[in-house]
């Protein structure tokens, strides 16, 4: 069990992703420890001090193992960012329910499950109040406001999100958690590549799609891992997002600012 007081501690789930080790890495620069969680074995690279879990978060009997561990090794937690995600792209007539329970499973359930492990240990560090109170920080998608084809499940699991972000916000404030989440549009990870196979950006080579998804953002190009991971970073540290709780932060290169017709 941790003794230093002063140690500000970060739980994240899909540890090991694109997304997810650039939030591995914006934190553990910042000082905090990391408790990375993934399905994915320890990736080389992860910081000392902290700890990984393997596990799988669309199981329940497996959160429960991962809070166990994370009371094993510390009695607070300053953040928790809720980022693992599964996403199924098929039509949604094609889509079984046994494909659509795993995206709900992963991408939501796992969450309302989590926060009910996670509240007494954020709500312990609000207590202590040498950092402020805790922080939730939810990673939703663009596909929650605006969506395509193909896409059906993993859009609703993310919209969901978004309302039971509102909820928690409100429920929890008594504790001084704050919960907030993050829409992040066209960021360039594994699963955006794996993505672009549904053929919504043409066709041509994973460089062509990219260049063609680009062109749909305002600013020209994709989002790199780094950029979302210090937004949220700004969502979970009570020094510079003391006053939001409730809401959603679209990070898209501006994608969602344009209108299609245009």
């Amino acid at each position: 069990m941790l003794e230093k007081q002063e140690d500000r501690i970060l739980l994240i789930t899909g540890a090991a992703g694109g997304i997810g080790r650039a939030i591995v890495s914006v934190f553990a620069e910042k000082g905090w420890r990391v408790i990375g969680v993934d399905r994915q074995p320890q990736y080389d690279g992860f910081p000392e001090g902290g700890v990984y879990i393997q596990a799988d978060i669309s199981l329940p009997e497996q959160i429960e193992s991962i809070y166990a561990q994370v009371s094993a090794f510390t009695d607070y937690l300053d953040a928790v960012v809720n980022n693992a995600a599964v996403q199924i792209a098929k039509p949604l007539l094609q889509t079984t329910a046994e494909e659509w329970d795993l995206v709900m499973a992963s991408n939501l359930r796992s969450v309302f499950l989590g926060a009910k492990l996670a509240h007494p240990l954020l709500a312990k560090q609000s207590s202590r109040k040498a950092q402020g109170g805790g922080a939730i920080v939810n990673v939703s998608s663009v596909h929650a406001v605006a969506t395509s084809a193909d896409i059906a499940s993993y859009a609703a699991s993310k919209g969901g999100l978004l309302a039971l972000t509102r909820a928690m916000a409100i429920e929890f404030a008594a504790d001084d958690i704050r919960v907030n989440a993050i829409l992040p549009g066209a960021v360039d990870t594994p699963m955006l590549r794996a993505g672009l196979s549904r053929g919504h950006v043409g066709d041509g080579t994973v460089h062509d799609r990219l260049e063609n998804l680009a062109r749909k953002t305002v600013n020209g190009r994709v989002g790199q891992p780094e950029e979302i991971a210090r937004a949220i970073y700004f969502l979970a540290d009570n020094t510079q997002s003391s006053f939001m709780t409730g809401q959603a932060m679209i990070v898209d290169g501006g994608a969602t600012a344009r209108l299609s017709t245009e």
